[in-house]
């Protein structure tokens, strides 16, 4: 039996090929939202407003010609993969946005696979017809063949194809058609060719409403009335509101509760309901050790779903108790024990994090303990990133290692992550890009150029290789390279230069403040970091040395007045205008002997022993 007047859709993309401003636009087309409120809504976090990407998916629901529609807006970034996976679950279909002149790109490929492999029905809509460049035909040949590469089934290669400029509100199954429309200025938002198609060729839930209740938890939400709540789709049976249920742990522990409050989408905001059937998708409360994996069913014929899997983390980091000289400064949370129950609260909801002590015992709520610091592993250096900058946002003090990949033994040999590197950048850069990242171990697997002239290439590369790689390739190309990367497979280790992240940094050799005179010097040995009048500390990184080694360098010198003049006279001091140190382009930075110091206010970089005759005597 099907809920014909129900549809549960996945929005997947590639990351800004305008999956959330689609989304605005299906909002607005259903009065969900008002106009003026419809302005990136599913990016509520300040972080996804910044950076113009998707962190968490979200849920929202609309009604069309008396079908409700439940939507999810899925990151396109292939390091929240783990956000990805889960939340496609809870769709019966997925619309896949392309768009129209960059074609699938990476991640488009990482969803996609995801997405076929669950046996879902896909809707291809070639986004932003109206960008200049945009080459309707290839973007569709080349997303052809991505689901022929992909093993999609007969059925799921007999896809629909709809034209869309989201940002506009305008959709037709014609590009011609549409090109027409978004060239008359006056044309009216129309997406019914898109809503029609996501009504014929979705399938509705299947509902078994004779069989027990039966619930997956994919996503987890916190309400101060409600306590914890369990978000993921009903798969079987009906639930009313303070019924008895039981919770299934993937170990097969299990817990008796009662449903202490349901609530399922309408619009944006969640509602109250007594009860819901198979298909919805759906809140619950009622336990408070609930966590993403865990089945909800009925305790006289309990049900067991497949587990949820998610792809092992790539990348790892240490998080530390900050012990830089300015330590406690401008943090409200700076001790290992706040450290340590915020990253277990972050394990909560991040399935794709992994954290451990340092002697590789996993943490948990229940285990106290665990040292100063801490083995965080992630996705990619993005995913770590964003972690570490939403810690400091929430008044966190605390300092990160360099990001290292993570290795794997396999039948006595060692391996490594590789990824699939895509690069596009304008063909006078060609030189540069294919000689860095054939130093890097690169693999050339594709390359071609577009009618514009620019170059795209396909690389396979070590993910050692990658680490500041695209800080490298911006400065070389003057800011035009777009670099994506995505995760790839395991391949045994194979030696590259590691030489190519080498870099020589400027050190400060005092405490004190900086001053122009101290910096006028410094900034003939390289690039400055910090501009005077700034505090800075013995074994602090104040800028990038030109050459490949370290210089300890005073910041804080004065000009001493003498009996020939006074310290004021001579020519004014112009001093170049120092690099902004982003959480980026730190991560990036630091060399295996430096650590990234990162307050609320502050992100620096501090060698790990600040005394300059400590390090010479560890070298020796």
């Amino acid at each position: 039996m099907q809920r014909t007047n129900l549809r549960n859709i996945a929005i997947i993309a590639h990351v800004d090929h305008g999956k959330t401003t689609l989304v605005d636009a299906m909002l607005k087309a259903t009065h969900t939202v008002k106009d003026e409120q419809a302005n990136l809504v599913m990016d509520s976090m300040d972080l996804e407003r910044e950076r113009g990407i998707t962190i968490k998916a979200k849920n929202a629901s609309m009604e069309w010609e008396g079908h409700k529609i439940n939507i999810v807006d899925t990151p396109g970034h292939a390091d929240f993969g783990g956000e990805v996976e889960r939340t496609l679950k809870m769709a019966d279909g997925v619309i896949l946005l392309v768009d129209a002149k960059e074609g699938p790109m990476p991640q488009t490929k990482f969803v996609l696979k995801k997405a076929l492999g669950l046996g879902h029905k896909a809707i291809v809509v070639i986004n932003k017809v109206d960008k200049p460049g945009a080459n309707i035909d290839e973007a569709l040949n080349k997303t052809f063949d991505l689901f022929v590469k992909l093993n999609a089934s007969h059925l799921q290669l007999d896809f629909p194809i709809i034209y869309a400029s989201g940002i506009r509100g305008l959709a037709s199954e014609s590009a011609e058609e549409l090109l027409l429309k978004v060239s008359d200025q006056n044309t009216p938002p129309d997406l019914t060719p898109l809503f029609n198609a996501i009504l014929k060729h979705i399938p509705a839930p299947s509902v078994e409403s004779d069989k027990s209740f039966g619930m997956q938890v994919l996503a987890l939400m916190s309400d101060n009335y409600k306590g914890r709540m369990g978000i993921g789709k009903i798969v079987s049976g009906k639930i009313k509101k303070s019924e008895n249920i039981i919770l299934v742990k993937p170990d097969g522990t299990k817990q008796n509760g009662k449903v202490s409050a349901l609530s399922m989408y309408q619009g944006l905001k969640q509602i109250d309901a007594e009860q819901a059937e198979a298909g919805d998708i759906v809140a619950i409360a009622g336990f408070d050790d609930i966590h993403i994996g865990d089945i909800l069913t009925d305790p006289q014929n309990p049900i067991s779903l497949p587990a949820v899997e998610i792809e092992p983390p790539t990348i790892k980091m240490t998080f530390g108790v900050n012990t830089s000289p300015f330590a406690g400064r401008e943090g409200k949370f700076v001790t290992s024990r706040n450290l340590r129950e915020r990253l277990v609260k972050e394990l909560e909801t991040n399935v794709a994090l992994k954290v451990e002590t340092m002697d590789g015992t996993p943490i948990t709520k229940e285990a106290s303990g665990g040292g100063e610091s801490f083995l965080v592993s992630g996705r990619g250096e993005l995913h770590l990133g964003i972690l570490i900058e939403t810690m400091r946002r929430e008044g966190f003090e605390l300092q990160v290692s360099q990001p290292q990949v993570i290795f794997h033994e396999q039948d006595g040999v060692k391996h490594e992550p590789y990824e699939i590197c895509t690069v596009d950048v304008p063909s006078e850069y060609q030189g540069v890009v294919i000689e860095e990242l054939g130093r890097r171990g690169g693999e050339l697997q594709h390359m071609d150029t577009s009618p514009s002239g620019e170059l795209h290439a396909e690389y396979l590369i070590p993910t050692r290789g990658l680490i500041g790689l695209k800080n490298l390739l911006l400065t070389r190309t003057r800011g035009t390279a777009v670099v994506n990367n995505l995760f790839d497979s395991y391949k045994p280790v194979h030696q590259i230069d590691e030489r190519t992240s080498e870099h020589g940094s400027l050190i400060s050799s005092e405490s004190g403040v900086s001053n122009a005179y101290g910096l006028n010097n410094a900034q003939e040995r390289g690039i400055m970091f910090i501009g005077p009048a700034v505090e800075v500390y013995e074994g602090m990184v104040v800028g990038q040395n030109a050459l490949d080694s370290d210089i300890e360098l005073n910041v804080c010198k004065t000009k001493k007045l003498t009996n020939m003049r006074s310290s004021g006279a001579d020519d004014a001091i112009i001093l170049t205008p120092p690099r902004p140190i982003t959480l980026d382009f730190a991560m990036e930075y630091i060399g295996p002997d430096e650590l990234l110091e990162v307050t609320p206010l502050n992100i620096r970089i501090r060698k790990k022993i600040l005394s300059a005759t400590e390090r010479k005597r560890s070298k020796r």
